[in-house]
């Protein structure tokens, strides 16, 4: 595959080799790695990227004359306009790198918190990530800000009447996630935004999934802020992304002091960079940007839409394959839904379920997955989680169902 080149057709057997990881074992059996909501893993593209920046050409970034200064300055800089041009960004100026999604949308809160009145509201969803729900829940201890919850239906779609009729006058956020990570379910973000907009709220978009596989554009959702985490698109840990308009960007006050985010420091006075230096304190995570550069330079290689396919028909088959355990109880099968298939089990706790798994090398998640909201909703203390990514195969989710019966025959 040469660089650059578009891939018109999808062959999830090609990409899984470009990842040196899955040609492990795990327990003398096929590494089946079903854990990417989580975290995805890496291909070379990543890796030596990685390796090259390390080994030939470091240094901190900005403000440096020597060479290896300009050069990891134009790489580190490079990869924010790949990251505007992902996301179809109107200027690389608007994309903030943080260390991950989470400190993404503590930016966003942290900055309106200066501003946060006793009795002005909140909307979060009952799907929402830990993320998406603690950084709101300070402004309501700290600040005296109403958190209001618009409800997940049965199937695991978002109730967006009654959405609607929570937005007042004093609604200054609405905080969703373009895509849940347990239910799958992929918001009508577009439409949240216009509903959120009308009533004179900003909105803040958690693309932390939905930036995997809902190939998010940001102009066509028009979101106040979208936020990313690097790990989940193949990319290393440590980086994520906020993307802002102009003028969402502008009115947020610096997030942390220190170096960079600065025009002048005098003893009795200092002023402050443009977005997006303004919320860039310190020495950044500099590799992680790059890599996370190379990752997203590699993921634009792919029809997305042949990738979405692709994962849709894994979740298919397992759930197809699914028909035959019994006991079993799918969480969220909304229309149109991405590649998460969220369960229990009755009679076997998730955790136990998850490791007897393990012994045949398949990797599932298991737990409250940071949304114990939405475990309360539908009434779980734990389930268990497997989730598809673009190098899975119909070998993987094949393995995944024959793993899952056999570790119900252990138990029941």
């Amino acid at each position: 595959m040469a660089d650059g080149a578009t891939v018109n057709t999808f062959d999830p057997h090609a990409v899984r080799a470009q990842f040196p990881i899955l040609s492990r074992q795990v327990n003398g059996r096929p590494l089946v790695y079903l854990d990417n909501a989580a975290s995805a893993q890496k291909p070379r593209a990543v890796i030596d990227t990685l390796t090259a920046a390390m080994q030939g050409s470091y240094a901190n970034v900005h403000r440096g004359l020597h060479t290896l200064a300009n050069e990891t300055t134009e790489a580190y800089e490079a990869a924010r306009e790949t990251v505007a041009r992902f996301l179809n960004a109107e200027r690389a100026d608007d994309i903030v790198w943080t260390k991950g999604g989470t400190e993404a949308i503590n930016l966003v809160a942290a900055g309106i918190g200066q501003t946060i009145q006793p009795g002005d509201e909140i909307i979060v969803t009952e799907m929402e990530h830990h993320s998406n729900i603690v950084p709101w829940h300070l402004l309501r201890e700290r600040k005296g800000a109403v958190l209001k919850w618009a409800p997940v239906r049965d199937d695991g779609s978002l109730d967006l009447e009654a959405l609607a009729g929570l937005l007042t006058p004093r609604t200054r956020v609405v905080a969703v996630s373009h895509m849940s990570n347990v239910l799958g379910t992929i918001n009508p973000v577009a439409e949240i935004v216009r509903m959120g907009h009308a009533a004179g709220a900003r909105v803040l978009i958690d693309g932390c999934q939905g930036a995997v596989h809902a190939a998010p554009d940001v102009r066509a959702i028009g979101a106040d802020w979208y936020a990313l985490t690097g790990h989940k698109l193949f990319g290393p840990t440590g980086i994520g992304v906020l993307h802002g308009t102009a003028e969402a960007l502008e009115m947020l006050p610096p997030y942390q002091g220190g170096g960079e985010m600065i025009e002048t420091v005098t003893k009795d006075r200092v002023t402050y960079a443009k977005p997006p230096h303004r919320f860039e304190a310190g020495t950044p995570p500099i590799l992680e940007a790059i890599g996370l550069g190379a990752a997203l330079e590699w993921l634009m290689r792919f029809d997305r839409e042949a990738v979405a396919a692709h994962e849709r028909r894994l979740y298919d088959h397992a759930r197809g394959r699914l028909a035959e355990v019994n006991g079993l109880r799918v969480l969220g099968e909304a229309p149109g839904k991405g590649a998460i298939l969220t369960f229990t089990l009755e009679g076997v706790h998730a955790h136990d379920l998850a490791q007897v798994m393990d012994r045949y090398g398949v990797a599932v998640r298991a737990g409250l997955h940071c949304c114990e909201p939405l475990a309360q909703r539908f009434g779980v203390t734990s389930s268990t989680r497997a989730s598809f990514a673009l190098y899975n195969t119909l070998e993987d989710a094949d393995a995944f169902v024959d793993a899952l019966v056999k570790a119900r025959e252990f138990f029941i």
